[in-house]
C-alpha cells in the first residue's frame, strides 16, 4: 500500500512539473511577442522621426543659392541702377527647382517700394529673341534685349538710351543650360534679372531686397546696399 501511494505521489509531482514548464514556456513566448511589438514600434517611430527631421531640414534650407557676385547696370549721369543681375544655382545636395511663373515668385522690397510678386518668367531657347546660343545668354545686356522683344517680359530694354520699362519686373535667363526648360537643375546656372521702372530705380545708399520663393525649400533672400554709382557696371557684392 505504501508503494502504491508513493507512486501516485510521484506521478502527481511529474504532472505538476510539466504544467509548470508549459506555463513558463507560455510566459516566455508572450514576453517575446510583446518585446517584438515594442521593438517594432520603436523602429517605426524612429523611422518616422528620421523622415520628419529630413523633411524639416529640406523645408528649412533654401534650394537655391547665389552663385557669384551680384552686379547691376548703372546710369552714371542720373546716379541710379537700371537693372540688377543675381547669379543663381542649386544649393549643394539640393534637388531641381521649377522656376515657371506658376510655381515660383519674386518678392521685391526697397527703401521706397514693396511688391509681392514681380516675376514674369524664364527666357528659354523657344521663347526668346535671337541673342542666345542654345538657350544660353553671355551677358545681362543680351538677356534684357531678348526679354524686351515683343514686350515678352519687360516693355523696354534698360540698356537702350531711352529704354525704361513701364513696370518693375523680374525674369530669369540661363548662362549654362542643359535642357531648355523652366527647371533649374544641378550643373545649370541662371541669373535673376530685375529691371526697374522710373520711380523704382535704386540710387546710392538705397537698400534693395529680393526674395525668390520656390515650391520646395525656404525662400532665397538677396539683400544689398547700393554704393556710389560711378561706373556703368556696378558691383553689389
Amino acid at each position: 500500500m505504501n508503494l502504491i501511494r508513493k507512486g501516485h505521489r510521484q506521478s502527481h509531482r511529474g504532472v505538476i512539473g510539466v504544467e509548470s514548464a508549459i506555463v513558463m514556456i507560455a510566459f516566455v513566448i508572450v514576453a517575446a511577442a510583446l518585446a517584438f511589438v515594442v521593438l517594432n514600434m520603436g523602429f517605426s517611430t524612429t523611422q518616422k522621426a528620421k523622415t520628419t527631421i529630413a523633411s524639416s531640414l529640406g523645408e528649412a534650407s533654401s534650394a537655391l543659392e547665389i552663385a557669384g557676385k551680384v552686379t547691376a547696370s548703372g546710369n552714371t549721369t542720373s546716379a541710379i541702377l537700371e537693372v540688377v543681375g543675381v547669379p543663381l544655382k542649386i544649393a549643394t545636395g539640393g534637388e531641381s527647382v521649377n522656376l515657371a511663373p506658376g510655381t515660383a515668385a519674386v518678392k521685391y522690397l526697397s527703401n521706397t517700394v514693396t511688391y509681392d510678386n514681380i516675376y514674369a518668367g524664364t527666357l528659354t531657347e523657344n521663347s526668346d529673341g535671337d541673342d542666345d546660343v542654345s538657350g544660353e545668354w553671355a551677358s545681362l545686356e543680351l538677356a534684357t534685349d531678348d526679354a524686351a522683344d515683343s514686350d515678352l517680359y519687360i516693355t523696354e530694354d534698360p540698356f537702350d538710351a531711352t529704354g525704361i520699362p513701364t513696370s518693375t519686373k523680374a525674369f530669369i535667363y540661363w548662362t549654362q543650360n542643359s535642357n531648355n526648360n523652366d527647371i533649374l537643375d544641378q550643373g545649370e546656372h541662371a541669373v535673376l534679372a530685375i529691371a526697374y521702372k522710373v520711380g523704382d530705380r535704386p540710387s546710392a545708399l538705397d537698400k534693395i531686397r529680393a526674395e525668390v520663393l520656390v515650391p520646395t525649400g525656404s525662400a532665397l533672400t538677396i539683400e544689398r546696399q547700393v554704393p556710389s554709382i560711378t561706373t556703368a557696371v556696378v558691383d553689389l557684392g
